[in-house]
């Protein structure tokens, strides 16, 4: 699997929008808002920190977790303030080839152009944000967003890497309750397929869907097949594997925040981590099927024994039951008798 760009790489393809944006109210008139959605009447901005927050643990998400090339890390956070009338991304809709692009492997030069082009044409985006790429399955990063009444949603992107097109992300998330700003919004993360790779596991090689799928959410029981990553039959929900904290702070001159760059500090799990950390989600043993009993061996008038075996596929974790017996035998009449 291709790994994420670097976050220099990110970062210039950020700055790039953000030039393009600042300029986009020159001459062109904003497009109506839909009048049954409602409207946000804040008479002034509002600035949020996000911190990003990896709950990808090997204890809470034990099957098939990435350890080595590359292990378990999440891509750049890639976000948009935007109006009603914007989407980055829609569960149960096709992903855009930004997104698909993003998702697979980790370049967001085509989505940047997307988000410019929507801006050009129906002035539904404000700007972009970025949070810097986590260097492990659990961990932090943070940046700041700025909203306005007419701006006052909220979508971003995440990849899961390693993986196929999976990546974690929110849908229009409105920050404004009427006239005034929400304090605090907490977001609890699941897995998304971006329905262009259908590769089940986290080190799967591409393999293009054709005809290209919507995007769904990965849930413990869908796909419904025992090689997925995140089949887990004896949970009905899966854990939350990310989430994201916005918490309003006081307003500053800054228009749009740029990437800070990642530090020790931003990086380290704090605060209520210690609690995420004790999920511990059980991994059932998982074996072969059994192979064909073997010749029966036996004396001549006697009974023989035949035996069959099976192997292990994968070994349990987290108090997931037992693996059973590898071998089996039972009586038979010997084929060619001694």
């Amino acid at each position: 699997m291709d790994t994420p760009r670097s976050i220099p790489s990110t970062c210039e393809a950020l700055n790039f929008l953000m030039v393009i944006i600042l300029t986009l109210g020159q001459g062109v008139y904003p497009m109506p808002v839909p009048t049954d959605i409602p409207m946000c009447t804040a008479s002034e901005p509002a600035q949020y920190s996000l911190t990003f927050t990896g709950k990808w643990s090997r204890a809470a998400f034990p099957k098939q977790y990435p350890i080595y090339r590359p292990p378990a890390q999440w891509s750049n956070l890639v976000g948009v303030t935007h109006s009603s009338d914007y989407h980055m991304w829609q569960r149960n809709s096709f992903a855009s080839n930004g997104v698909r692009e993003f998702t697979e492997k980790g370049e967001a030069w085509t989505l940047m152009k997307e988000v410019e082009q929507a801006g050009e044409q129906i002035q539904s985006v404000y700007g972009i944000f970025s949070a810097p790429a986590v260097v492990g399955g659990t961990g932090q990063s943070n940046t700041v967003v700025e909203v306005f009444a007419r701006h006052s949603y909220l979508s971003f992107i995440v990849r899961l890497v390693p993986s196929p097109d999976w990546f974690v992300g929110a849908d229009s998330i409105d920050l404004c309750n009427g006239d005034h700003w929400k304090e605090n919004v907490v977001l609890e993360l699941f897995p998304y397929d971006a329905g262009t790779d259908s590769g089940f596991t986290f080190s799967s090689p591409n393999f293009e869907t054709i005809p290209q799928d919507k995007i769904t959410q990965i849930t413990s029981s869908f796909p419904s097949h025992p090689a997925n990553s995140f089949f887990y039959p004896r949970l009905k929900h899966l854990p939350p594997i990310a989430k994201v904290t916005l918490t309003k702070i006081r307003k500053t001159n800054h228009i749009i925040s740029l990437p800070v760059e990642p530090t020790q500090s931003n990086l380290l799990p704090r605060g209520n981590e210690i609690e995420d950390n004790l999920i511990n989600t059980p991994l059932d043993c998982e074996m072969s099927v059994w192979s064909p009993w073997g010749l029966c061996k036996g004396k001549c008038g006697d009974s023989g024994v035949q035996h069959r075996t099976r192997y292990v596929i994968m070994h349990p974790a987290n108090n997931g039951a037992a693996c059973p017996l590898l071998e089996e035998e039972r009586k038979c009449v010997p084929d060619n008798c001694l």
